[in-house]
């Protein structure tokens, strides 16, 4: 992460009392130097925070980049629903593995706890309304083949929610709740 205050803080001291300036514990610039360091790795933690927060939608986008490659026309909300159907199913050899692979009486194994945690958690979200690009848009379907995997390039695009039933929905980006 780019530690951009502490940088211009520490060029400043430099400037002020040359190249290695002895601080004592209590000075100002000490205190300066403390500050900008504190906020930049603030920031560095909230940034790290919000990738983190975001990526299980990038890989969402990034999967539906990959099954729209062999398509030039836009789908239907069937074809969508089973593309989305495609995608939630994507987990299901390795939970099958880990279930034949644990002993009878045994927890589960956190990996597949967690696993069925998600699969749960995306069936939810599908009977409700599936948060997906707009792939009925012809326009939409090229820039989503253009995407080149970053977030703020994802503001460009237009999303929509289909639901289990066939309902289709305009949503906005990033998601919030069911918009």
């Amino acid at each position: 992460m780019v530690s951009n205050r502490l940088d211009k803080v520490h060029k400043k001291i430099t400037k002020k009392k040359g190249k290695n300036p002895n601080l004592h514990e209590g000075s100002r610039d000490t205190q300066r130097l403390q500050t900008a360091s504190a906020r930049d790795d603030r920031l560095n933690r909230l940034t790290r925070a919000r990738a983190r927060q975001n990526h299980p939608y990038l890989l969402r986008i990034k999967s539906f980049q990959s099954y729209t490659t062999e398509h030039d026309s836009p789908l239907s909300v069937s074809e969508i629903q089973a593309v989305i159907e495609d995608y939630l199913g994507r987990d299901d050899e390795e939970l099958a593995k880990l279930k034949a692979d644990r002993r009878p009486g045994r927890p589960p194994a956190t990996r597949q706890a967690l696993l069925e945690q998600n699969q749960a958690t995306e069936q939810n979200e599908y009977a409700s309304g599936f948060w997906v690009p707009d792939l009925e848009d012809e326009s939409n379907l090229r820039k989503l083949k253009e995407w080149n995997g970053q977030w703020a390039n994802l503001a460009t695009l237009k999303f929509a929610r289909i639901s289990k039933e066939g309902f289709k929905r305009e949503s906005s980006f990033p998601p919030k709740g069911m918009s």
